[in-house]
């Protein structure tokens, strides 16, 4: 296959390793990042601004370990890989490249990626809200992150920030989610991020030592059956292809696994604090027919906003050969 060798357009900080620096390879499906691997104090981030898959005005991150991809147009961060591999983040098929349509969820799956929801679900059923999910972000660069920051939620009054980083030398991609209430009535709401996944040979959740699950998990939704056990202080949880299920746990992480390679996704659990869905800080849900992809969601304490406060959530995305 034919690569276009496309130099990142901007270095970020100081680097402490010689030899060519990291390139972005661009082919017909998709980006990968390239290069000398650095040593851990490398101090060297990478950003461009480019098109990906189609979808201009994008920006692509690598620290020399993994990359990224950021699609504005989309609302979301569209991919996450290993510097020379495929993304591990599903991406529809059938909306690469497209704009957002009026209706993102008329198509299974919507765009995929990760993204935030206000939760509980119950404030707003069904699809997602306004600037939640179907709107553009804006981005902007600051000191080695991107600045994603969306319109207003007219249901909800508040505007999402979310801060995407690297770390250095480190296999891991940092987001921090921050709600800004900033008109309206207060409300009720926690930061809940959902990040849709390829098709995983498993996915794990711990169950924590005091954790009020009699079985380490309650489900949130179908009837996973067979299709999630408990094996000492793990459950390991697979896809149904006919069914889609979600369950979810009182953890503060969650793994996702294929045959080669291992996403652990981190958002420590608050002590003491209110959480939605039965007192769920994790979950996960896996979608059954064509659209083969699984959900791990992380879900911050609930608070209530008014004008004026703001809520915050990180999560930290760590992503390893196995």
């Amino acid at each position: 296959m034919h690569l276009r060798l496309t130099f990142l357009l901007s270095l970020i900080g100081v680097a402490s390793c010689s030899g060519p620096f990291t390139v972005i390879q661009t082919t017909p499906t998709g980006v990968i990042a390239s290069g000398p691997l650095p040593s851990s104090n490398t101090e060297t981030r990478f950003i461009s601004h480019q098109t990906y898959k189609g979808w201009p005005n994008s920006w692509l991150l690598s620290n020399g370990r993994v990359w990224a991809a950021v699609v504005p147009s989309t609302g979301r961060v569209m991919q996450l890989g290993r510097v020379n591999e495929d993304g591990v983040f599903w991406e529809n098929p059938k909306l690469i490249g497209k704009r957002m349509p009026s209706q993102p969820w008329d198509t299974a799956g919507s765009f995929g990626g990760d993204k935030t929801w206000p939760s509980p679900q119950s404030a707003w059923n069904w699809p997602p809200p306004d600037v939640f999910d179907q709107e553009a972000v804006t981005v902007r660069e600051v000191s080695g992150a991107l600045i994603l920051e969306s319109k207003v939620s007219p249901r909800f009054g508040i505007r999402t920030e979310r801060r995407v980083e690297m770390d250095l030398g480190q296999p891991v991609l940092r987001i921090t989610t921050t709600y800004h209430k900033v008109q309206g009535e207060p409300v009720e709401v926690g930061v809940w991020v959902i990040t849709q996944l390829k098709n995983p040979v498993d996915v794990q959740l711990p169950v924590p030592p005091d954790s009020p699950f009699a079985d380490g998990y309650v489900a949130l939704a179908g009837t996973p059956g067979s299709f999630a056990h408990r094996t000492g202080d793990q459950i390991r949880f697979t896809r149904d292809p006919q069914a889609g299920h979600k369950i979810g746990n009182d953890a503060g992480s969650v793994t996702w696994q294929d045959a080669h390679q291992t996403l652990t996704i981190e958002s420590p659990r608050v002590p003491g604090a209110s959480y939605p869905d039965q007192g769920c800080s994790v979950a996960v849900y896996t979608n059954g027919g064509e659209a083969d992809y699984v959900e791990l969601e992380t879900m911050g304490p609930m608070k209530r906003l008014s004008v004026g406060e703001s809520l915050t959530s990180v999560n930290v995305y760590r992503l390893t050969a196995k």
